[in-house]
């Protein structure tokens, strides 16, 4: 059903298209196949509570972490939220303001995105944060249009096997429509980007290194960068934020632009978002960072105050000027992984990020032991890493252990047909040893197909 003022406003827009009516501008848009050919079949209407039941039962049918253990990554995580992330985050003053576009926005707000930056410089060690952005792969390709506006001669972009796919085929997205060669170069059995080094060259204008990579590899970031570097290119590392509890910080590897995605930091799954995109850069970068930047400063009473010092967007004043067409951000998110961070402090990160790697080392070894499984790298991993199904029946283990309450991990096949033999496993502080445990045994006793089984 279409709703109009009057008859005639829908005839104008009619005319003004040059259609005969609503139905057959849809038909000219939308393709048949995906059109119901037929009515709503609603049901008869529902008091509040028969409503509330039946949402209840629909749900039910959800597959979550209520009801599963998780041990699915590829980028997004189950770690565990303390409750006092969620009684600050759903305060009204920041629950129904999430994403202030305008300068005027509240003192409280801006003071939240300034102590967010804050944070993420620290966390990264570089010079600048901006007030964030729609999440891991948006930020990873701004990182990208950054450094081709750094060095415009050069239209080379570097990336690996290493890096997310979608983050890449997002990259690919953008980038159709641009003058720039895309180069993605494979990884090493030890599942990290040496072969990088040599796709280095005076055209290139920046690589795009993940680290811990996707398979949760660690990657040398610090002679990458310093290649890198040597041809007058700009590193871009995407970085898995709990793992700096650990690891090096981008800014200490030599990378001169640090993205991530941030739901690690106090999100929830949510069923894919929304979700948070962190971005940082040396100071000298700054004139090119996408989206905003709260700054602190003083009133004419000389009292502290925060404002809105950057907007590099189209839609503000000097257009022609604007570094990216983000129009909005995440700012209830950022508040989430302001308050998350803010309570662990160095000492809960650097917590956390041990239970992570080392309940991932038991995980690896327990299900190494399984002669039926073996580990797809032999390098050092960090909260991830792959293992093959030598029956080749991951449709069927992924099957058995959804049904004995388990996510065991996510497929690579179709991020990878040669790899439909493979699992990729995350491991978080969140799973216990009897859980591990349960996990390494279900996938054991896993059944294979019957094809499989009299190959």
């Amino acid at each position: 059903m279409y709703f109009f003022h009057t008859d005639e406003d829908r005839k104008q827009m009619l005319a003004a298209i040059g259609v005969e009516s609503v139905d057959a501008l849809i038909a000219s848009q939308v393709p048949a196949p995906v059109r119901m050919q037929r009515m709503l079949e609603l049901g008869p209407p529902l008091t509040e509570l028969q409503l509330e039941q039946r949402a209840r039962e629909l749900a039910k049918k959800n597959v979550s972490l209520d009801s599963h253990l998780c041990f699915m990554g590829a980028g997004a995580y189950d770690h565990f939220i303390p409750a006092v992330v969620d009684a600050i985050a759903s305060r009204g003053e920041y629950y129904t303001s999430y994403t202030p576009y305008q300068a005027e926005v509240s003192q409280g707000n801006l003071q939240v995105m300034f102590e967010y930056e804050t944070l993420i410089t620290q966390l990264t060690g570089l010079d600048v944060s901006n007030a964030s952005l729609y999440d891991g792969g948006s930020a990873a390709v701004e990182g990208v249009l950054m450094a081709l506006g750094v060095s415009p001669a050069r239209r080379r972009v570097v990336t690996t096997e290493g890096v997310h796919p979608e983050y890449r085929q997002t990259l690919d997205t953008y980038v159709a429509g641009i003058e720039a060669e895309v180069v993605t170069v494979d990884l090493d059995p030890q599942g990290t980007s040496s072969a990088c080094l040599e796709a280095i060259d005076e055209t290139t204008a920046c690589v795009l290194i993940q680290h811990p990579n996707f398979f949760g590899c660690l990657e040398d970031v610090e002679k990458i960068s310093a290649a890198a570097h040597r041809a007058g290119a700009l590193v871009i590392q995407v970085f898995d934020p709990i793992s700096l509890g650990m690891l090096k910080r981008p800014g200490d590897l030599g990378a001169d632009i640090a993205v991530a995605e941030g739901q690690s930091l106090g999100n929830r799954l949510a069923f894919g978002g929304p979700y948070l995109g962190i971005m940082a850069c040396r100071q000298d970068l700054v004139r090119r960072l996408p989206g905003r930047i709260a700054g602190q400063t003083t009133d004419r009473r000389g009292n502290r105050c925060w404002v809105l010092t950057l907007q590099t967007r189209e839609q503000h004043i000097r257009r022609e000027k604007a570094t990216s067409n983000i129009c909005s951000n995440q700012t209830l998110l950022a508040l989430r992984a302001t308050i998350y961070l803010s309570l662990l402090g160095p000492e809960g990160l650097r917590e956390t990020a041990t239970h992570c790697w080392q309940k991932t080392e038991y995980a690896r070894r327990s299900i190494a032991r399984c002669e039926r499984f073996e580990l797809l790298h032999s390098g050092p991993t960090f909260k991830e890493f792959a293992i093959r199904d030598r029956a080749g029946d991951v449709a069927g283990l992924f099957e058995h252990a959804v049904k004995q309450g388990i996510l065991p991990g996510v497929p690579l096949g179709p991020f990878w047909p040669e790899h439909d033999d493979c699992l990729l496993v995350a491991v978080t502080e969140s799973r216990t040893r009897a859980e591990i445990d349960r996990w390494t045994q279900t996938l054991a006793e896993a059944p294979v197909s019957g094809a499989l089984s009299h190959a």
